[in-house]
């Protein structure tokens, strides 16, 4: 460079260096925010429930197999929820059926306070389990949608965020409220969930549409408008519009503000693609989708979460005060854990954190199956087994909150494409509720049946054979655009190798130029 003026020089050296990351969009962020908060309502009914469960057995002198119903019914009543969900939000948008589904758990909540016998007390189960099924599926997809790229794992992670949250809160419920007379004290734990969602009905309708559905209904200038604020250049805004207007079928060259958007029997044409002629591409997106919505339910989180105080109990505590104390330091283990995996989503991927946490919730498995099962056979307290059983819970709740949990709602929320992805991700969900369901209504008799230390060597089966699905056929999604992930799905097995020949083909467009490589690119 010698001769050369130094300020070219360093203006030419500077040309070189990579480009700097955009900053993390806070608009996108405080929308995705407000819209997950919904699913606070899910995690406080989950929670709050297996202390209530306590003290309604005994006002009511309910059997175990009621218990069960009452407790694990909810995944049932959530089918109802997101199966309409994915009706609704195609209907009339995201945002208002967030809205939906905080009225209708407000409704529920305030009948299951008021509640004079387990018939009444059923059907607000049922009602608020509905309102909770809204939000399971529409939180995830809308925040999804509205997300750009660079950080939509961290923003649709919020979701389980707020469900851990929510879980935690009804822990703390539990022991707040343990503390009035037993008729008293459950009415309050399940009625005061009634005040959050209204709070989160009146947020939301702050909140912006999501640009995709805006798209579907043919209102492009809106769409341009909140995909402006939601990206993190206008570059990138101007690409995610015209992806969005190519999956929907509108011409490129279109640039109205108000469309008309060709209508083609939508619905009964989505779940024809889904189900009964999909593409070998489609097949295998709704095979990942539904298969990792199996398997998180499959994996005995559900058990542990809504029946903490009855494992608790069988390692030996017996006080109701320690029993909740212990439930809450599992609801807190949980939420630390899953605010960790918010920020590792973006940044080491949804395959690594997704294998290295089953991997580890079947080590914490099979050492709480151990603990259980010497336990069950001795006829004293053995203090070490008792201590084991205990961090083997804490570490199955951290291990799963890592990976497992956000990673589910992250991944399935992002691989349907956008013509398919409401009823995809109800799809998933539904799958998910109906496992979690009959886990949860079936767990005190299955362990009655086969010991709770048999129980839980099940659960660590199952774990095992989804590390095993999930490494053989789930491609990394990090870094994709939305409609961008049909080309990483249709090869199942073969996914790695056509994804290292698309590597191979970018390799070639970047670092080619009439044979030269170019600096400060990656080779």
């Amino acid at each position: 460079m010698a001769g050369l003026p130094s300020q070219i020089t360093e203006k030419a050296i500077t040309d070189f260096d990579p480009p700097k990351k955009p900053k993390k969009n806070k608009y996108a962020m405080a929308c995705a925010i407000l819209a997950s908060m919904t699913s606070v309502l899910l995690g406080y009914d989950f929670g709050v429930i297996s202390g209530a469960a306590i003290f309604i057995k005994k006002q009511f002198k309910l059997s175990d197999v009621k218990i069960e119903i009452l407790v694990g019914t909810l995944s049932i009543y959530c089918l109802v929820g997101s199966a309409a969900a994915g009706l609704t939000s195609d209907w009339i948008g995201r945002r208002y059926t967030i809205v939906v589904a905080g009225v209708i758990f407000f409704v529920g909540a305030l009948l299951m306070g008021l509640a004079t016998n387990y018939a009444f007390l059923m059907v607000g189960r049922f009602v608020a389990g509905v309102g909770v099924g809204y939000a399971l599926m529409i939180a995830p997809v809308y925040t999804a949608e509205l997300s750009p790229a660079s950080i939509r794992g961290f923003l649709t992670s919020f979701p389980e965020v707020f469900i851990n949250g929510g879980i935690l809160l009804g822990y703390v419920s539990n022991y707040a409220f343990s503390k009035l007379p037993d008729h008293l004290g459950w009415r309050f734990m399940l009625g005061i969930g009634a005040i959050p969602s209204v709070f989160l009905t009146l947020v939301v309708l702050a909140m912006p549409e999501s640009p995709r559905w805006l798209v579907m209904q043919g209102r492009l200038g809106d769409a341009k408008q909140v995909l402006d604020k939601t990206s993190d250049t206008p570059e990138e805004a101007q690409l995610r519009l015209m992806d969005i207007k190519e999956a929907a079928g509108i011409p490129e060259d279109c640039n109205d503000d108000i469309v008309k958007v060709q209508k083609k029997n939508h619905r009964e044409g989505v779940w024809r693609e889904l189900f009964l002629h999909p593409t070998p591409t489609v097949r295998h997106i709704l095979i990942c989708g539904v298969g990792i919505h199996f398997f998180q339910a499959a994996s005995g989180i559900g058990a542990v979460v809504l029946y903490s105080p009855r494992i608790f109990e069988k390692t030996g505590i017996t006080s109701s005060n320690d029993l909740l104390l212990a439930t809450i330091a599992v609801g807190s283990v949980k939420t630390i854990f899953i605010l960790v995996a918010t920020f590792l989503l973006d940044k080491v991927g949804r395959r690594p954190l997704l294998l290295s946490s089953v991997g580890g919730m079947i080590l914490s498995l099979l050492t709480l199956a151990m603990g259980l099962s010497v336990i069950d056979h001795s006829t004293k307290k053995l203090n070490w087994a008792v201590g084991l059983c205990i961090t083997s819970v804490m570490a199955y709740v951290a291990t799963f909150s890592i990976g497992m949990g956000p990673v589910t709602w992250v991944y399935s929320s992002e691989i349907f494409p956008l013509r398919l992805r409401a009823q995809g991700t109800s799809a998933g969900v539904a799958v998910n509720t109906v496992v979690s369901g009959v886990i949860s209504t079936t767990f005190l008799s299955l362990y009655k049946a086969i010991s709770i230390g048999g129980a839980f060597f099940l659960f660590a089966a199952i774990a095992t054979v989804a590390w095993l699905f999930f490494f053989t056929c789930y491609p990394e999604t990090q870094g994709r655009t939305l409609e961008d992930m049909e080309g990483l799905f249709g090869h199942f097995i073969k996914w790695r190798q056509v994804l290292k020949e698309q590597k191979k083909q970018e390799n070639k467009t970047t670092s080619g130029n009439n044979g030269q490589i170019q600096l400060g690119t990656k080779g």
